[in-house]
């Protein structure tokens, strides 16, 4: 029987209960909780926009968004968000979803961290990004109700989610603080690594190797 939050269904497909089963055993309960709430906030945020969306889409990019900061699917050698995106696109494909819809999915992790431009994009891109936006930044706050806000966290809870949160990012990309280079995750290293020192662009730019 599917489950209904703040007014918002939770996709009860075989695909989608296997996406959560996944996202349960690789990810610690404070990102499974998160996750969850993103798919909550940006289906909110969609509803309250009048947006034509694929839930069960949306579900698979939110609750496969962070899997790049868990020791299950985490590299060293990529972005953090390329990591849940690869991983939510094989996953889809193992499925038989394939070609455009899998790479809409695969396109909202990997932007999910990029200001503004998501925005602009498919609606299932969007709300993976709008439903980060509310969690973690607070932005869109008063974009959905007291009441609908107070039943996700009644659902899945947010302890401490500030710093806690920001203690997963840290764990997730402190061993590959070169993919930070002009993301927002340079902020957090910035804050929480000892002796880190972000990439800057001019710096890139002037050092090629082209004479001038």
């Amino acid at each position: 029987m599917s489950e209904t939050i703040a007014g918002v269904r939770i996709p009860d497909s075989a695909l989608a209960r296997e996406a959560t089963e996944l996202v349960r055993e690789a990810a610690s309960p404070l990102l499974f909780d998160h996750s969850r709430r993103v798919f909550l906030f940006g289906s909110l945020r969609g509803a309250e926009q009048k947006l034509d969306f694929d839930p069960e889409l949306l579900y698979v990019g939110a609750m496969f968004h962070d899997l790049g900061l868990t020791r299950r699917f985490r590299r060293t050698d990529q972005r953090f968000e390329i990591d849940g995106a690869d991983e939510a696109r094989r996953f889809l494909q193992a499925h038989g979803i394939t070609g455009e819809p899998a790479e809409r999915v695969w396109t909202a992790i990997a932007l999910h961290t990029t200001v503004e431009i998501p925005l602009h994009m498919a609606p299932e891109i969007a709300l993976v990004t709008r439903g980060v936006e509310l969690d973690v930044l607070g932005i869109g706050y008063h974009a959905v109700s007291d009441e609908q806000r107070a039943a996700v966290v009644a659902a899945h809870p947010r302890p401490d989610f500030k710093n806690r949160i920001l203690a997963a990012f840290t764990e997730g990309v402190k061993d590959r603080p070169d993919t930070t280079f002009g993301n927002v995750k340079a902020d957090v290293l910035a804050h929480f690594l000892p002796g880190f020192r972000r990439g800057d662009f001019v710096e890139v730019v002037k050092g090629s190797d082209w004479a001038e």
